[in-house]
Formats: structure tokens, sequence, C-alpha cells
């Protein structure tokens, strides 16, 4: 009997094993799903937002001909003779030629001016070498240490200033979660203030920023490991950190084999705009769930 109790423990715990790994690699697959509709969005509107640049400048175009017409035609008529009709006695409207050049002319330098006005932006990209090269090392033997070459560079130029606050203390604090997979963030109750808890008060609040230390509407508070404390934080300092937390992720999943349908160069541009989203968050830039 013992001996079949050890088989069934056994058994429970291979199918318990296959349920995980069928988690992760579903959890995975999600994440690579999620990128690809937002990458295509982007696409998508990058697209209908050169067309519309297209459209506004031939309607440039087509206005300054219309302009140049209307100078024409005001020029040369019977109430505003030009010299050549004066001096010749001959309608101007014969030289048919000579108005097309004139409006020729004008329709050409106005279409110059709107060309250097405007000029044509082709989004375009290319792979930093050092960089690429950096990444390449480390796919082939892919570490969470923060002194490999190509994580200290990230954590110098984008985790660092992404994750520092005035608050330094919390946010080192903030940064230990983040690297161990320890933090949680949540949407704030609806509550009255006077009913939160005192310990979460102290650690801000729904109008104060526990990591800036400013007054700020604190729709989210997050929460470091099995600590009972909330720290109530703003939308900006929560932008910064689900930044980093996005970057983390996607390099959990490399380390852990899990994007098994993505190529080296895929890897490669998808950790250039996490980096880039961790820049633009550190520079101030956020997007707020409305």
């Amino acid at each position: 009997e013992l001996k079949l109790k050890d088989e069934e423990c056994e058994r429970l715990s291979k199918v318990r094993d296959q349920l995980g790994q069928e988690l992760e690699e579903l959890t995975a697959s999600l994440f690579e799903e999620a990128h690809k509709m937002v990458k295509e969005a982007n696409v998508k509107q990058a697209a209908a937002e050169k067309q519309l640049k297209e459209a506004q400048g031939k309607i440039d175009v087509l206005q300054a001909e219309v302009a140049a017409l209307k100078t024409l035609v005001l020029s040369t008529s019977p109430t505003s003779p030009t010299k050549e009709f004066q001096s010749s006695g001959k309608t101007p409207f014969k030289k048919g030629h000579a108005r097309n050049k004139s409006t020729s002319s004008a329709m050409g330098g106005s279409h110059q001016d709107l060309t250097m006005m405007q000029p044509i932006v082709k989004d375009c990209k290319e792979a930093d070498l050092s960089l690429y090269n950096e990444f390449r090392s480390w796919k082939d033997e892919p570490t969470m240490d923060r002194t490999c070459p190509f994580l200290d560079k990230i954590y110098r130029e984008d985790i660092f200033p992404c994750l520092t606050f005035s608050k330094s203390e919390l946010a080192s604090a903030v940064l230990e979660a983040v690297e161990n997979n320890t933090l949680s963030i949540e949407p704030v109750g609806l509550q009255p203030v006077r009913f939160v808890k005192a310990s979460a008060v102290e650690c801000g609040g729904p109008k104060k920023c526990a990591l800036s230390g400013q007054s700020k509407s604190c729709k989210h508070r997050i929460k470091l490991g099995d600590s009972s404390s909330y720290y109530y934080i703003s939308p900006f300092c929560r932008y910064r950190i689900t930044s980093v937390c996005n970057f983390f992720t996607y390099i959990r999943y490399i380390q852990q084999g899990l994007l098994k349908q993505q190529d080296v160069d895929q890897m490669f541009w998808e950790v250039m705009q996490l980096r880039r989203e961790m820049s633009l968050a550190k520079l101030g830039y956020y997007k707020e769930e409305l």
C-alpha cells in the first residue's frame, strides 16, 4: 500500500510539472502574441500618418497652383494689362507659351518651397554592432548576473536612471523586488482615505506618491515581496517601474528557453524596443490608463 501511494505521488508530481511547463509555454506564447499585436498596431498607425502627410502635401501643392493661376489671370485681364500688352497692343492670351511658362514657374517655385518645408522622412533602423555582439554573447550563455557586459550597460543606461526616485531607500527595495520577481502592482480601490490602514498611509496615500514624495493622484499601489505594507505610486512612477518589469520578464523568457519561435535578430530588436520604452520613461514620457 505504501508503494502504491509513492507511485501515486510520483505520478501526480509529474502531472504537476507537466502542467507547470504548459502554463509557462502558454504565458510565453501570450506574451509574444501581445507584442506582435502592438507592433502591428504601430505599423498601421505609422502608415496612416504617412498617408495623411502625403495628402496634406498634395493639398498644399494644389493650393499653390490655384494661387498662381489666380495671379496669372489678374495680371493678364483687360482691366490690368501687362507691359507686353501695353507695348505691343496684342492680347496677351495669344502668348500661350508665355502664360504656361509663368504658370509652371509659379507652381514650380511653390512646390520647391513646400518640399523644403516638408522633407520626406523615412523610419529606418540599423543594429549597433557593439550592442548586437554583446547581446549575442549573452544569448549564448544567458545569465541574470548584472555584472555581465550586456546587462551592465543596460543597468547603467536604462534601469538605474529609470528607478531613481527621491525616496532612494524605497527605490532600492523596488529594484531588488523587480530583480527577484516579487513585486506586485494593483489598482487602488475606491475606499475612502479614512478607511485606509495606518501603515499604508505612512507609505504614501491616494493623494501622495511614496516614491517621489510629491502630491499626486495615485491610481496604483505596489507591494514588495511578503511585506504587509502597500506603497501608493503615481502613474509616472508606475510606468517607469512597469517598463523595467517588462524588460526583465522578456530576458527571463530568453534565459529559460521559452522563446523558441524567435531567432536572435527578433530577440535583439525586441530588447531594443524594451530599452526604448525605458528610455522614454526615464525622460518623463509615460502612458496613463484612463
